[in-house]
């Protein structure tokens, strides 16, 4: 098998006939062999009754039935396990991403033996500029706090020789945060720029507010900076305590200033308490995770694992 096609799905029960479709098209004279990996990710719509549907179809194809919703890091891992392509593309079903691409990136590797990956990103992105100011300041401050590189605006759509998905698939950490896994690991990758076409049906699953918990996550995942400032910040108040000590005693031994401060004593605390609970829940994140971690729960479960018998066949 020359390539894989991993497709995670959510909810993509009107896209998935029209991403099958495009994919067919689009590698119809390509002289490829391929096989489409679906991950359905516990959808609660039809997306799993369509996929069944195309199970029938000519191309090879398996499916991998989440029994519940694992999120999509669980689902490019469940993926990429099942592939058995010496290349391996993951794709979105929504049609932003288009499989003419992966197409491309495939020639890529076979022209250029000194890249293991060809990853996708947006030099323009079609969203809201506030938006695009919070993940621009994202990858400038992850930049500048991990030993890891990250490029701004590089995204999940990429193709891999097979060594390199060996290599991402022995890390096999609960807290998943792909983006920094894919440069972790190494090898050689080429970016190239695409335009994201609009969805074919449906909205992005994406809200501002699941983009940054998953910024988070790669924080957490990928540096240690937020231990380091909670550590700053208490040197400098514990600093700040004792110069204003010394102001204190300096005010009463030398001036007979009497000391006032019922109001400033209470915001001083409430200061300090506030601190000291950030402090703690930045600790409590990194404990939290390690803890589960320990566990050694599986990344995903899946319910069904179903391959077509169109393996094997021209």
């Amino acid at each position: 098998m020359k390539l894989s096609l991993v497709v995670p799905c959510y909810n993509e029960e009107k896209n998935i006939p029209l991403f099958y479709n495009a994919v067919r098209q689009d590698f119809a004279e390509s002289g490829i062999d391929y096989e489409l990996v679906f991950v359905n990710d516990g959808s609660s719509d039809g997306t799993f009754k369509e996929l069944q549907k195309l199970c029938s179809g000519d191309v090879p194809m398996k499916i991998v039935n989440f029994s519940r919703n694992f999120g999509k890091e669980s689902a490019m891992y469940a993926g990429l396990r099942e592939s058995e392509g010496d290349y391996v593309t993951i794709i979105d079903a929504d049609l932003q991403q288009r499989p003419s691409i992966a197409l491309d990136m495939v020639r890529t590797l076979e022209n250029e033996p000194d890249y293991d990956c060809v990853a996708a990103y947006q030099e323009q992105r079609n969203e809201n500029k506030l938006l695009v100011f919070f993940k621009n300041s994202f990858y400038k401050l992850i930049n500048k706090f991990s030993d890891t590189e990250f490029v701004q605006g590089a995204s999940d759509f990429r193709t891999f020789r097979r060594p390199m998905v060996e290599a991402i698939l022995r890390m096999d950490e609960y807290f998943r945060f792909s983006k920094g896994l894919f440069s972790w690991v190494g090898f050689n990758t080429k970016f190239i720029p695409y335009n994201a076409d609009e969805r074919a049906e449906g909205e992005s699953k994406w809200s501002f507010r699941k983009l940054f918990r998953y910024a988070l996550e790669g924080i957490f995942a990928f540096t240690t900076a937020p231990l380091r400032i909670a550590t700053v910040i208490g040197m400098l108040v514990s600093l700040f305590s004792l110069i204003y000590l010394i102001v204190v005693i300096v005010q009463k031994l030398c001036f007979g200033i009497s000391v006032e401060g019922y109001a400033t004593i209470v915001v001083l605390i409430l200061l300090l308490g506030g601190i000291q609970l950030c402090c703690l829940g930045i600790i409590g994140e990194y404990i939290a995770r390690t803890y589960i971690q320990t566990k050694g729960r599986p990344i995903y479960i899946a319910k069904d694992v179903i391959k077509n018998d169109r393996y094997g066949k021209k």
